[in-house]
């Protein structure tokens, strides 16, 4: 292979520490963290709940269900230059973006979780005299929390996808920017230094939402 299209790896490794040491691979890295978690989160603390009131009352669900799986079904990528037109080439665009293509695996995932809580533990709880907020917070919830994590880790998956294509397009700043402006210069080794902390990013985003699953639901029994 032409080393000018694939350098090696060491020389990839200097240009990350070069960039990382130099500050820019910082400055790079918190402006796609602040945009990416902003939208991640706004969109958790919306689907969840939301998710719970879709499961608790059948004919809301029944109601929105055909708009939602639309929704889902359409690539968020697809709508970038929507959301460009309508709310600028600024962050609120790559914001917004984030927040939809977030929504749905939270949402979905959340309603699943919800209605699929065994009904044996429903009756068991309401045998024993729980109240309906207690079953609710102390049988439904625990159980549907697997099923919330498994959307949430999605959303963190989408989030960082959609965000680094939209900082592909229209940015000064974000992992997407450096990847794609390092492509147009051809400055490869730092094109490759990006895709890396790219990489970087998301498997420690994957692992962060993996300890905070482990820590809600201590519950469940251990894996060997």
């Amino acid at each position: 292979m032409d080393r000018v299209f694939l350098p090696p790896l060491s020389e990839v490794l200097a240009t990350l520490a070069s960039l990382t040491l130099d500050g820019q691979m910082g400055e790079h890295v918190s402006a796609s963290l602040g945009r990416g978690l902003t939208g991640f989160l706004a969109a958790v603390a919306a689907a969840v709940p939301l998710g719970v009131l879709l499961a608790w009352y059948r004919p809301v669900y029944d109601l929105l269900s055909p708009l939602l799986e639309l929704f889902r079904n359409t690539a968020a990528l697809a709508l970038l230059p929507v959301f460009v037109l309508v709310l600028g080439i600024g962050e609120t665009s790559k914001i917004a973006l984030v927040i939809y293509a977030c929504t749905f695996p939270v949402l979905l995932n959340t309603v699943t979780g919800v209605r699929t809580v065994d009904p044996l533990l429903v009756k068991s709880a309401v045998s024993l005299g729980f109240s309906p907020v207690g079953v609710f917070t102390k049988v439904v919830l625990p159980a549907a929390l697997p099923s919330v994590f498994t959307g949430i880790r999605l959303a963190g998956a989408s989030s960082l996808l959609v965000l680094i294509a939209a900082e592909m397009v229209g940015a000064r700043s974000g992992l997407g920017y450096l990847v794609n402006s390092a492509q147009l210069n051809f400055q490869i080794p730092h094109m490759y230094a990006g895709i890396i902390a790219i990489a970087v990013v998301g498997l420690l985003l994957n692992q962060v939402l993996v300890s905070l699953e482990r820590r809600f639901s201590r519950w469940r029994p251990s894996r060997s």
